[in-house]
């Protein structure tokens, strides 16, 4: 059994903004480490109903947040051009987990966009967590990014849903949910993504911090090609990687998808009490 818990947290310090928080717990037992998810560009943490089940069948208490932005949080949609914020939300997310599981080893865990922010605040608030999960993650550069940036006008293009898993249920479910973004995206963010890419190179290594980078071969939103060029700079002492063939953009939805969880849970376990 599963209790699920949704709250608003302040998402800035006069309290205007609000973030759409959830928490997912076992019930009837004790978990014996914590996960904080990050969610990529355009969605929304209630896609991630089912990684919780499978975290929470592993030993885990998940929490997370909606992005400022998206889902069921404040701010105009998919409007993001300063990052540094959204880091700091997860860092409010993070402060609030701890309150109640103050002695549990924490895995952050970011997919694409959010693989961008979680690498960020690994980066930002060194000691706060004791790894690092990052699926298909925006990291180093970003050729399509690149491309829109370069734009004189930002195409009106949707996401192909077929990109996403091989599972087709998994690209309908997407177009058919309304919390999620289809329209193109905003002159700002891209502005803001390109900025955090930067500061991330910038900022270099992540030391002693254990890394597991997870990736689909056939991703073509964020390559692998692309990818690597920042799990180069960001990896330092601990770091495994896995490259799943076949696999598209959301390899927690994908086909193989108990494959890519028991990959987690595998790394998490190194961890847990």
């Amino acid at each position: 059994m599963i209790t699920t818990r949704e709250w608003a947290i302040a998402g800035d310090p006069a309290g205007t903004a609000k973030l759409a928080a959830r928490a997912w717990a076992p019930a009837g037992s004790e978990p014996t480490w914590l996960a904080v998810l990050v969610h990529g560009y355009g969605e929304h943490l209630g896609r991630y109903h089912a990684v919780a089940e499978d975290l929470i069948a592993a030993g885990a208490v998940v929490y997370g947040a909606d992005h400022r932005g998206h889902g069921n949080s404040s701010g105009e949609r998919v409007l993001i051009d300063d990052y540094s914020g959204v880091v700091e939300d997860v860092h409010r997310v993070v402060s609030q987990a701890r309150t109640a599981y103050r002695t549990l080893p924490l895995v952050l865990i970011g997919h694409s966009m959010g693989g961008l922010i979680a690498a960020r605040y690994a980066q930002v608030h060194p000691g706060s967590i004791q790894a690092l999960v990052l699926s298909g993650p925006v990291l180093g550069r970003w050729t399509a990014l690149e491309q829109l940036h370069a734009a004189e006008e930002i195409p009106d293009d949707p996401i192909d849903p077929s990109t996403l898993s091989r599972d087709p249920a998994v690209g309908r479910a997407y177009v058919e949910d309304e919390l999620v973004w289809h329209g193109p995206f905003k002159r700002p963010t891209v502005n803001g993504l390109m900025t955090e890419l930067e500061r991330g190179r910038a900022a270099g290594s992540i030391g002693s911090l254990p890394l597991l980078w997870l990736h689909g071969s056939e991703d073509t939103l964020v390559p692998v090609s692309d990818t690597v060029t920042g799990i180069a700079s960001l990896g330092g002492e601990d770091v495994s990687a896995r490259i799943f063939p076949g696999a598209r953009h959301e390899i927690f939805n994908e086909t193989n998808r108990d494959e890519v969880l028991a990959e987690v849970t595998r790394f998490a376990h190194r961890f847990s009490l």
